[in-house]
């Protein structure tokens, strides 16, 4: 029955978002629309605001399942644009009242998770340290949730396919050029060594 519960309550909460503000929406409203007590709200989240992460976290993951590699991080980012706009009355509500930063830490946490696994592919057998593999992750990171943000700023409207054509083509080879280059760095500072 618990694991029923989570995908019950994200089924209610995304039906009552698309109704009403999220401001308007109560743990008693949750909790009636799909037929759980209140204790099993609480028993898996702390408030509204914890169960919209996790639903944001749990669409996300289901969006890149599998598209987590050099050859395929492409279809994951389209993929999240995807569930974005299925979403698109829960993002927009849920942007209205959840703070930017909090938005901007999931959607970190999201793509730094996108992105690393391609960084730790692209670097198997390259000296370089976890260090600088987490660098060039959050460096394309910033850039992925920059443009992401600005999207859903402006309606949604733009052609996401467009969007990840152009961040596609910006990123051909960077990451395998950056993880050589921090490696050939690296490389030269040990030589300097004394």
């Amino acid at each position: 029955m618990s694991h029923m519960t989570k995908p019950a309550l994200e089924a209610s909460l995304k039906k009552l978002m698309a109704k009403k503000p999220l401001d308007k929406i109560t743990i008693q409203d949750l909790t009636a629309d799909c037929g759980i007590s209140r204790m099993a709200f609480y028993y898996h989240f702390k408030d509204i605001y914890d169960l919209i992460e996790w639903v944001c976290v749990e669409d996300a993951t289901r969006a890149l399942q599998g598209k987590k590699t050099y050859d395929t991080w492409h279809e994951g980012l389209l993929q999240i644009f995807e569930a974005v706009l299925e979403n698109k009355a829960f993002v927009f509500n849920a942007c209205r009242y959840i703070s930017r930063d909090r938005m901007e830490s999931f959607l970190y946490q999201l793509m730094y998770g996108l992105l690393r696994d391609v960084v730790l592919e692209k670097s198997e057998n390259i000296a370089i340290s976890s260090e600088d593999q987490q660098f060039i992750a959050d460096f394309y990171k910033y850039s992925f949730v920059g443009i992401m943000l600005d999207w859903i700023k402006q309606g949604m409207s733009a052609d996401y396919h467009r969007i990840v054509e152009k961040i596609s083509t910006t990123m051909q080879g960077n990451v395998a050029n950056s993880i050589q280059n921090f490696a050939e760095k690296n490389h030269s500072y040990t030589k300097e060594a004394p």
